[in-house]
């Protein structure tokens, strides 16, 4: 990852830290593993952040939208590169300890003041907001894909980008995340493509190609 700010880089070492020691117990643990998931680093991983974090520097989104801040690792990515471009994050989590990690590590690096954590069910937080959102990263518990899609979809920009991980991988979830594909294509002015990075994002954009001033 090539950060903006040095103290960001040396942050983010504790989050590669910590993927190298929970990829190691999962190995130990094998199956049984699986129920204790809400304790183990998921990310992303550094490729897809690194499309993630060059899309904004790119696009300069103003307002960002994070579904599953989990732990904060692409919470971190989004907020080096939203305070290139004079964004925001917005990051929705239902687990308060989990947050509560994030904003530690979000202090330390000095990001605190670009993202604003909200902590509860998605759906209902999405909800109370009125938007409108640039960019959104949909990176939840993939039976929400669905719900949170069609509860941000009316408060996507136009030219918003939605960014969905998990497209892939794990095999156990493709049913879910095939429900999410299937609403996206049903959207006219969307416009998507998969690309077989990590575990599979998805990236779609908002473009009315009949509407197009281009």
């Amino acid at each position: 990852m090539n950060f903006t700010d040095p103290c960001v880089t040396a942050v983010f070492e504790t989050y590669r830290q910590r993927e190298v020691a929970d990829q190691a117990r999962m190995r130990e643990l094998g199956p049984a593993g699986f129920a204790l998931r809400d304790e183990f680093l998921l990310p992303i991983g550094e490729d897809v952040g690194a499309v993630l974090h060059a899309l904004v520097l790119a696009r300069r989104p103003r307002v960002i939208l994070e579904l599953g801040t989990s732990y904060g690792y692409s919470t971190m990515i989004l907020a080096d590169a939203a305070r290139a471009v004079g964004a925001r994050v917005i990051s929705m989590e239902l687990a308060d300890y989990k947050q509560a990690f994030a904003r530690a590590r979000l202090q330390e690096a000095g990001l605190a003041d670009v993202v604003d954590l909200r902590c509860g069910d998605a759906p209902a937080l999405l909800a109370a907001e009125t938007g409108p959102f640039d960019f959104v990263l949909l990176d939840i518990w993939k039976e929400l894909y669905l719900p949170c899609f069609e509860a941000f979809y009316p408060k996507l920009s136009d030219e918003g980008v939605i960014a969905a991980d998990n497209m892939i991988e794990p095999e156990h979830d493709r049913l879910k995340v095939r429900a999410y594909r299937e609403a996206v294509r049903a959207k006219a002015d969307l416009q998507t493509v998969l690309l077989p990075i990590g575990s599979g994002i998805e990236l779609t954009m908002r473009w009315d190609a009949g509407n197009s001033k281009l």
